[in-house]
C-alpha cells in the first residue's frame, strides 16, 4: 500500500471521453472516472480466513444528443475502449425518447473553489501487519470473559481511492480519499443460544483508529450484555434509539425529501416545505466543508458546488434535497445533493445516553434493528429489533424477539431529545434519539 493514488491518468481518459462524445455527435457529455485500491483482511479464531487485495479502475459516460441521453461504462481506459464505451452511448441515445429535464447542470453552478478537506491520508500497511493488528483485535475480545466462545471474526481493511468527474462545459472536479476500518464479531453463549454483536471504528486517517484492544474489549462487553436476554410484553413505550441506530431513521427522512420520491409524488412528506415536521428545537443541515468528514466534497456528483445549508429549522422544512434532473422536474433549483447528502448533522442537547435513560424513565433502548419493514409512500414504520429494558432510569436486562412500529410522522414530531454522544462514522451525524412512544410487539 506504499503506492499514492495519482489522478492525471483519471483526467486524461475524461478528456478523450468527452472529446471522443463530441466527434460521434453528442451535443453535451459528462464523465466520471475512479481508481480505487485497497487491502482487506479478516482473522477467524487466531487464522486468517480472507486476505484479498483490490485494484478496480471504471469509466462512466453519460451523453446527451438534443434531450435525449444514454449512459455506458468500461474498466478499460485504452483510448480505443473509451471511444468504443461513448461509441454504444451514442448509439443508445439515437433510441431514446426526449426528456425536456435531462441535461447537465447549469454552468454558473459549477464549483471554482477547491479547499483541501483532509480526505486523503494513506495508510503504509502490508498483509503481515494487518492481519497482526486483526488478531490482536479479536483476542482482546476472548480474553474479556470465557462465556465468549466464538467469532465471526475481525476485520481490517484500508482502501484508498481518487475520483474524476468531468463535462462538455469545461468542469473538471478531482478527489482523492481514504478510508480505513477495524471491526470485531463476537459470540457468547447462555441457556437460551447464542447471542453476537460487534463493534467496529472507521476513519479517514488511520491515526484516529481506536486501538485493536479497544475495538475488542467493547465487541466482546456488547456481546455479554446481551446474555439471558428476556420476552417484551406488548404495549406502549418510550424508546431510545441508540447512536449509532439513529442514521437510519434520519436516512428515511431524507429519502422522503428526494427529489426522485417527491416528482413521483411516492412519499408521505410530499408538500411539506415549509411546515413543521420536528419539534421546534431539531435542526438538521448539511456540513459539506468538515475536514475529514465522510460526507465532505466541494462539489456533487454533477460538478455543482456544495455549500452549507438548513433542511430543517426550528423544525420547519426548508429545502428538498435535489439533483439537477429532479429540481427541473419540480421546477425548482438543484440543492447539490446529486449522490447525497454532505455530512448531514443533527444538532445535538446537552444530555448524554446515560442522563437520557434517566429523563425517559422506563422504556426501551433499541441497539438492533431487522428487516425492510418502512414504507416511505405512507410513512408507515415497523422493524424487528433487538436492545434493553429501562426502569427506573437504568438499564435493567436485555430483551430481543419484538416489533417497534409506528408511523414516521408520529415519530418525528415525538422525539424529546437528541443526546450529545454523537456518531461520527458515516455520512449522518447525530446522537442517541429519544421517542416518546411506539408500539412494541412481544
Amino acid at each position: 500500500m506504499n503506492e499514492q493514488i495519482n489522478n492525471s491518468p483519471l483526467e486524461q481518459a475524461a478528456d478523450i471521453a468527452l472529446q471522443q462524445a463530441k466527434l460521434q455527435g453528442a451535443t453535451a457529455a459528462e464523465v466520471g472516472v475512479s481508481h480505487s485500491k485497497g487491502l482487506s483482511v479478516t482473522v477467524r479464531q487466531g487464522e486468517i480466513e480472507t486476505l484479498e487485495y483490490n485494484n478496480d479502475t471504471g469509466l462512466g459516460v453519460t451523453v446527451y444528443v438534443g434531450q435525449s441521453k444514454a449512459s455506458a461504462s468500461t474498466s478499460d481506459l485504452r483510448p480505443e475502449a473509451i471511444a468504443d464505451a461513448v461509441k454504444a452511448a451514442c448509439g443508445i441515445a439515437k433510441h431514446t425518447q426526449d426528456d425536456d429535464c435531462s441535461g447537465l447542470a447549469d454552468i454558473e453552478l459549477m464549483a471554482t473553489e477547491f479547499p483541501d478537506l483532509s480526505l486523503y491520508h494513506p495508510w503504509d500497511i502490508d498483509a503481515e501487519q494487518a492481519i497482526v493488528i486483526a488478531t490482536e483485535c479479536e483476542q482482546a475480545g476472548f480474553d474479556i470473559d470465557p462465556q465468549i466462545s466464538n467469532s465471526e471474526g475481525a476485520n481490517l481493511s484500508s482502501h484508498q481511492g481518487g475520483q474524476v468527474y468531468a463535462n462538455s462545459q469545461g468542469f473538471v472536479g478531482s478527489t482523492t480519499s481514504t478510508r480505513h476500518s477495524l471491526s470485531c464479531t463476537l459470540i457468547a453463549n447462555d441457556e437460551r443460544g447464542m447471542q453476537r454483536d460487534y463493534w467496529y471504528d472507521m476513519t479517514r486517517d488511520s491515526k484516529d483508529l481506536q486501538s485493536a484492544t479497544a475495538i475488542g474489549e467493547c465487541a466482546a462487553h456488547n456481546t455479554l450484555r446481551r446474555l439471558n436476554a428476556r420476552t417484551m410484553t406488548t404495549g406502549t413505550y418510550p424508546v431510545i434509539f441508540a447512536a449509532d441506530m439513529a442514521p437510519s431513521l434520519f436516512g428515511k427522512f431524507i429519502g422522503a425529501i428526494r427529489g426522485g420520491a417527491l416528482y413521483r409524488k411516492s412519499t408521505f412528506l410530499l408538500d411539506h416545505l415549509g411546515k413543521q415536521i420536528f419539534p421546534d428545537f431539531i435542526r438538521i443541515h448539511e456540513q459539506p466543508y468538515l475536514l475529514k468528514g465522510f460526507g465532505s466534497g466541494s462539489f456533487d456528483g454533477e460538478g455543482v458546488a456544495t455549500k452549507a445549508r438548513d433542511i430543517v429549522t426550528e423544525g420547519i422544512l426548508q429545502g428538498y434535497v435535489l439533483d439537477s434532473y429532479s429540481a427541473r422536474k419540480l421546477k425548482m433549483d438543484t440543492t447539490a445533493n446529486s449522490g447525497g447528502t454532505h455530512n448531514l448533522t443533527i444538532d445535538s442537547g446537552d444530555l448524554n445516553l446515560t442522563a437520557l435513560l434517566k429523563e425517559m424513565g422506563t422504556g426501551i433502548l433499541v441497539t438492533e434493528t431487522m428487516g425492510m419493514g418502512v414504507n416511505i409512500v405512507t410513512g408507515d414504520y415497523s422493524q424487528g429489533a433487538a436492545g434493553f429494558w429501562v426502569e427506573n432510569g437504568e438499564i435493567q436486562y436485555p430483551i430481543d424477539e419484538f416489533t417497534i412500529a409506528s408511523n414516521l410522522r408520529d415519530m418525528f414530531l415525538g422525539i424529546q431529545a437528541i443526546g450529545n454522544d454523537v456518531e461520527k462514522r458515516g455520512n449522518t451525524r447525530t446522537g442517541s434519539v429519544w421517542i416518546d412512544k411506539m408500539t412494541i410487539a412481544g
